[in-house]
């Protein structure tokens, strides 16, 4: 199975495809999939593991996404790193663009510097390829969520 952990609690990677790799999911802890990818639903997959499964697809068309995208993401992340145990496996086709890119995302939201964010996850994951387009998505993502703080604040 094509998964590199991040943090212990986190990890991301490649699409699970078959009940096999989702059975080796399951005896790697993971109890959350946020399944990036367009191609593929994990839902049913899952459903005999008790994995609870988001299923946030987007094409890897190299163009801008959209704020609620990585809103869905860490919403459902939150809520499993939040749960005792809660272990969370982020995942794509590949685990080379759009589940890295949800991975920063989930990263920035917890408050690691995009600097140490992209760093952590490139040298556990030599395969990602940070696009441009991509990275720029999670950075006004964040910097959306910092402005509706400051509003808040107010």
């Amino acid at each position: 199975m094509d998964m590199t952990w991040i943090t212990p609690r986190i990890a991301v990677g490649g699409g699970i495809w078959n009940a096999e790799n989702m059975a080796e999911v399951a005896r790697a802890g993971i109890t959350h999939v946020i399944d990036m990818q367009i191609e593929f639903d994990d839902t049913e997959l899952a459903a005999p593991y008790g994995i609870e499964v988001l299923w946030n697809a987007v094409d890897d068309d190299f163009q801008t996404k959209p704020p609620e995208v990585f809103q869905r993401g860490v919403e459902f992340a939150e809520r499993a790193l939040d749960e005792p145990g809660g272990k969370l496996f982020i995942h794509c086709a590949a685990g080379v663009h759009r589940a890295p890119m949800m991975t920063l995302a989930l990263l920035r939201a917890e408050g690691w510097t995009l600097e140490d964010a992209l760093e952590t996850v490139q040298s556990l994951r030599p395969v990602v390829d940070w696009a441009d387009v991509y990275v720029e998505s999670v950075e006004k993502y964040i910097a959306s969520l910092e402005a509706n703080a400051e509003t808040r604040r107010r």
